[in-house]
């Protein structure tokens, strides 16, 4: 294999954008490698029966703050404006999610969820965002019996099959993603833009890799190329302990296995996302054809169950943020320190849980980083 002037490992959303940087910015050849057999890492989407578009690994569904990021993006597809709403079974009612002034009001009586819902308002302020484990220190005996019941209901379980962890052993950053919304909002997200890709993740993925200076390479895992191949610079999005032949010991992640099964009914659920917390060993059950607002006469479901990540067997998804396992990335990064022209980023490459927004805005960071490198240099 010859020098290649920028390669990029993982052609996922992190590498896919940092690629279009790096060659309609800098005018330079990029080569992307991805041990998988199709782009778009977690990201990759299909048409299925019906033409559902199917999301292989997981219901994605956009949503951010950064304009900068909706604006890149906005180059490369059309948009269907969506809003997530979802459910999740509480004592085998389907209820509001996230957990609101709304659900409040459907899971108890209504003397009480008054009560309740004017001691959150007061207490907090309208339309704020409430940490579970914040909520359960309050002195208030209302308050807390609300926290309590959030938590044992929906918070505690919910976590114990997501992650394999109690709440209280897992980092501040991932417990504070499912708090309490005092509002009347039932947007499971809240941020200024929402939508799906028109016509798709991987449609859209295709065209920002549409430049005559990227090449894609699948079927190309790095560790199988390393001693080969020659490049000025590295953009490695894989797994940082993986390129380091976890000389520190392996980082633990936790994975994902979907059920996709195509059902002989009009719709199989009333809402994108169901959660089940208790019930099943299951997390949760998303309709496809929702995302899109897809009319056809069947459709087609995926049921999601946590896994351990087991090397070989099925894919790193999360990655466990405790104080352990932070302290063992730090060892990784102190190390990679130590390489020229080598850059680490994405989910893996950071060991940070990110949303896809954040992973955009990530690689579109670090290409600021090297554009101002390259005219330093030059």
């Amino acid at each position: 294999m010859s020098k290649i002037k920028n390669l990029i490992v993982g052609c996922g959303l992190s590498g896919i954008v940092l690629a279009e940087r790096i060659a309609s910015e800098l005018n330079e050849e990029v080569l992307i490698i991805d041990k998988r057999d199709h782009i778009g890492g977690n990201c990759y989407d299909y048409k299925g029966q019906d033409d559902i578009i199917i999301h292989k690994y997981g219901p994605h569904a956009f949503h951010t703050k950064y304009k900068e990021v909706w604006d890149y993006l906005s180059k490369f597809t059309s948009w269907h404006y969506f809003t997530l709403k979802s459910q999740i079974v509480i004592d085998n009612e389907k209820v509001t999610l996230p957990f609101n002034i709304n659900t409040i009001y459907e899971v108890f009586p209504e003397y009480l969820a008054t009560k309740i819902s004017k001691k959150l308002i007061n207490t907090y302020g309208y339309n704020k965002k409430i940490p579970i484990l914040e909520l359960k220190n309050s002195k208030d005996k209302d308050l807390k019996f609300l926290a309590e019941y959030v938590y044992k209901k929906i918070f505690e379980q919910y976590t114990v099959k997501q992650w394999g962890v109690t709440p209280e052993e897992i980092d501040k950053s991932v417990t504070s993603r499912v708090p309490v919304l005092v509002s009347k909002d039932n947007g499971y997200f809240q941020d200024k833009y929402q939508a799906i890709p028109l016509q798709g993740y991987t449609k859209m993925m295709n065209c920002i890799l549409d430049n005559p200076l990227i090449k894609v390479q699948l079927n190309t895992d790095f560790k199988d190329i390393r001693d080969n191949v020659k490049y000025d610079k590295l953009f490695y999005s894989g797994a940082i302990d993986e390129f380091f032949n976890y000389e520190f010991g392996a980082l633990p992640y936790r994975s994902l296995y979907f059920d996709i099964q195509e059902k002989n009914v009009e719709y199989y659920q009333n809402t994108a996302i169901t959660n089940y917390p208790n019930n099943y060993d299951f997390t949760r059950i998303s309709e496809y054809k929702y995302f899109l607002d897809q009319k056809t006469s069947k459709t087609t479901i995926a049921i999601e169950y946590p896994q351990e990540f087991e090397d070989g067997k099925n894919e790193r998804y999360y990655p466990i943020a405790n104080d352990s396992n932070l302290e063992l990335y730090e060892k990784y990064l102190q190390k990679s320190k130590n390489l020229s022209n080598v850059y680490f980023f994405g989910r893996l490459g950071d060991y940070k849980y990110y949303n896809m927004d954040e992973t955009i805005k990530r690689a579109l960071d670090l290409f600021k980083k090297v554009k101002e490198n390259n005219v330093t240099t030059n």
